[in-house]
C-alpha cells in the first residue's frame, strides 16, 4: 500500500495494569469479545481512543504535568493531556479501577460511581466533566510511560497508541464490566506468555512485547522505577502474507509459535 493511501491514525491510551503475585508481576488482562472491529477475539490490556474534548480541558491532576508527558510520548501538550486523561478514562471504564482521588489518597470506592462510569463509557460526559462533578483530582503519578506502538500502514484500522504502566491501587478491585470484554483476569506476564507460545490465547505485537518487558522484573517497584527512552515502534507487513509477514524487533520470536504446528491455533483468535 503506498503511504499516501494508509489509513489515518488516531491517537490511543493502553495501561498495563499490574500487581505483584506468588508466581511474579500479574497483569490484568482482557478478551476481547469477537464481535469488535478491532483486535476481536484478542487479549489485551485494557484502552482506548482518546475523547477530543479533554485536549484542552482544565483538568485538575497531580504528579508529571504536561509538558513531560508531551516530551516522552514525542507529541505536542494538547495531545498529551487528552493521551492522559484516555489511559486514567479508559481504565475506569473497562475495569472500574480509578486513578483519580484526593492530592494525598486515591479513591476507595470507585464501584460507588458505576453510574458515571457508564456515562463515561457512553460519551454523556467528558473526563474532565466527570472528575469535576466529583471533586478528584487525577493522579498521573501512579502512570509511568511504558512504549509508544503504531498500527501498520496496510491496516483498516490504525492507532498511534501509547502504553502505560500502572500498579493496581490499594482497596480497588478490577472487574470485567465491560461490553467490550468476553473475560478478564490477573495472569503472571510469564504464565500470559506461556499460554501464547501453547497456542491458547492471541497477542497482538504490542501486547506480547509489554508482557516480555514486564516479565523481566521481578516486582512491581522495580518495573515501576526502571527508566524507559520511548521511540515510536510501527511494524510492517508484506501485502497478502498475513500476520506471518509482520517485521519488527523480536518479530521471529513472536512468529515462532506460527510455524512449529501451533501456529494455526494462534490465527484463530
Amino acid at each position: 500500500m503506498a503511504e499516501s493511501s494508509a489509513v489515518p491514525v488516531r491517537d490511543a491510551s493502553t495501561v498495563v495494569l499490574v500487581r505483584d503475585g506468588a508466581d511474579g508481576i500479574e497483569v490484568f488482562l482482557q478478551r476481547r469479545v469477537k464481535q469488535m472491529a478491532f483486535a476481536g477475539g484478542m487479549t489485551v490490556f485494557p484502552g482506548g481512543g482518546v475523547d477530543p474534548r479533554d485536549r484542552d480541558a482544565d483538568i485538575r491532576w497531580i504528579g508529571p504535568e504536561v509538558d513531560f508527558w508531551a516530551d516522552v510520548f514525542s507529541t505536542d501538550e494538547a495531545s498529551a493531556r487528552a493521551l492522559v486523561c484516555a489511559a486514567v478514562r479508559e481504565t475506569f471504564e473497562e475495569c472500574g479501577v480509578l486513578l483519580a482521588g484526593t492530592t494525598d489518597a486515591v479513591h476507595d470506592d470507585p464501584a460507588a460511581l458505576f453510574s458515571e462510569r457508564a456515562r463515561l463509557e457512553a460519551k454523556e460526559i467528558s473526563l474532565g466533566e466527570f472528575l469535576a462533578a466529583q471533586g478528584l483530582v487525577l493522579r498521573a503519578d501512579l502512570l509511568r510511560p511504558l512504549a509508544h506502538w503504531i498500527t501498520p500502514e496496510n491496516e483498516s484500522r490504525r492507532y498511534d497508541t501509547r502504553f502505560f504502566l500502572a500498579s493496581m491501587p490499594d482497596r480497588q478491585e478490577a472487574d470485567g464490566e465491560t461490553s467490550e470484554a468476553a473475560e478478564t483476569k490477573w495472569m503472571s506476564a510469564t504464565a500470559a506468555l506461556a499460554d501464547w507460545d501453547a497456542g491458547n490465547h492471541f497477542l497482538l505485537p504490542p501486547t506480547w512485547t509489554q508482557l516480555r518487558d514486564v516479565a523481566s522484573f521481578t516486582n512491581v517497584d522495580d518495573l515501576l522505577a526502571a527508566q524507559r527512552e520511548i521511540s515510536a515502534i510501527q511494524p510492517t507487513i508484506s501485502d497478502g502474507s498475513g500476520i506471518a509477514g509482520l517485521r519488527f524487533a523480536d518479530s521471529e520470536s513472536y512468529l515462532a509459535a506460527l510455524s512449529d504446528g501451533r501456529g494455526q491455533k494462534n490465527l484463530s483468535p
